[in-house]
């Protein structure tokens, strides 16, 4: 770190969703991240990066040189898509706050009693910000998690207020700031030298007129619009078996990707599966392609001209793929609807809004589980304007070109 030089600090910083969204503010930041392959991807990206365990890294280097903290602590302990034993461990996750607020470190001994190894991570914002404060910084904060880590928001919100900050925490959802996917995370914005509070939505389920109370809301952006698709266009068929050269076994255990032509030939595709979740009443005459999130009968399912649900990946990327919807009233002449396509990495990540080209590294599999992980770029850039003093257009969706 160059002496003199101010740092904008990004603990658990992954592949790099906080880190592109202020590079579209004309900012950049540090990122410490673990992860082999997140450090590869935020590397080939230009993304400055210390690879580190957040919890062994010491907090004095950062002391008189940083400007703002960013925290996005793993989510799995937490997460609906995991076991959530991160719920089991919360009082001792809030302890450990409490006491690395006070300057005590008794991690080790409250990690003994923790059902998942991951819950304390959640604290270690709070050491950091511990050190920091008592050099006077930062001068803002901004954290993000899944909605369940709400309370220990309110609780880091609690402490920070006793330091002399502004802070605001609530639940936002992404779709809200131009991101073609309602994903709702639990935010947490401080500052020492503003009123914290929540950026404007930009977006909205219905488009809004511009009213003498403020500016309208554009129409949420759809997964269609942002892969430049039309509503009932089809996903582009490629292959998509074997490894890369970021190693590891493919996960995808059938082989390569079909394509359409292929399904059309055979005659391959079939009606939903019993375990298949039929659309709402308003949905069931549509025709075209939808996103089913996994195999569970209830799976998120969300036609084209929709925002994607929440994008999460675990062992099994392959689980989230295009559905094609047969019209109603079809003949025995027409052809035969293609088979479900898997959804690509490179989509996967416009739909977190990540550059279309942005240089994901590692297999499939770890590239499918750095895109669930990863904050939007375009919801990050929205949370930091204000704080570096930039500005978001709304109309503007260059972070997913």
């Amino acid at each position: 770190m160059t002496t003199g030089q101010r740092w904008i600090v990004d603990l658990f910083a992954g592949a790099g969703g906080w880190s592109q969204g202020l590079r579209h503010l004309g900012a950049r930041d540090v990122g410490l991240e673990w992860d082999r392959w997140a450090c590869a991807t935020r590397a080939a990206a230009g993304h400055l990066t210390i690879r580190t365990d957040v919890a062994a890294y010491p907090t004095h280097p950062f002391a008189g040189r940083t400007r703002g903290v960013i925290a996005s602590p793993p989510c799995q302990a937490w997460s609906a898509a995991g076991k959530r034993l991160g719920l089991l461990d919360q009082p001792y996750v809030h302890q450990a706050v409490a006491d690395l607020a006070a300057g005590r470190d008794t991690r080790a001994k409250l990690l003994t009693s923790c059902r998942d190894d991951r819950s304390l991570l959640a604290a270690e914002p709070m050491r950091y910000l511990h050190t920091l404060n008592r050099a006077g910084e930062p001068e803002w904060v901004a954290m993000e998690e899944v909605p369940d880590v709400l309370p220990l928001w309110k609780q880091y919100a609690a402490i920070l207020r006793t330091w002399g900050f502004s802070v605001w925490t609530g639940i936002l959802n992404a779709a809200d700031y131009g991101v073609p996917q309602t994903r709702k995370r639990a935010i947490l914005l401080a500052s020492r030298t503003r009123t914290a509070a929540p950026p404007p939505p930009t977006h909205a389920a219905l488009a809004e007129r511009d009213t003498l109370f403020g500016p309208g809301r554009a129409k949420w952006v759809s997964m269609a619009q942002a892969l430049g698709w039309g509503a009932t266009d089809r996903p582009v068929p490629t292959v998509c078996a074997g490894g890369t050269d970021g190693g590891g076994p493919e996960p995808f255990p059938t082989g390569s990707r079909q394509t359409l032509t292929d399904a059309r030939a055979r005659g391959t595709w079939k009606p939903p599966s019993p375990g298949h979740r039929t659309p709402p009443a308003p949905r069931r005459n549509r025709t075209g392609w939808f996103l089913r999130s996994n195999n569970q009968a209830n799976a998120t399912i969300r036609h084209a001209d929709e925002p994607a649900g929440t994008l999460f990946f675990g062992h099994r990327a392959n689980e989230c793929v295009w559905v094609p919807q047969a019209a109603t009233g079809t003949d025995s002449t027409d052809p035969a609807p293609p088979e479900p396509i898997r959804i690509t990495a490179a989509e996967a990540g416009v739909l977190q809004s990540f550059p279309r080209r942005y240089p994901w590294r590692g297999n499939k599999g770890q590239i499918f589980s750095q895109i669930g992980n990863a904050v939007p770029p375009r919801l990050g850039a929205h949370l930091l304007a204000e704080h570096i003093g930039a500005t978001v257009c709304p109309d503007d969706f260059s972070l997913a070109a």
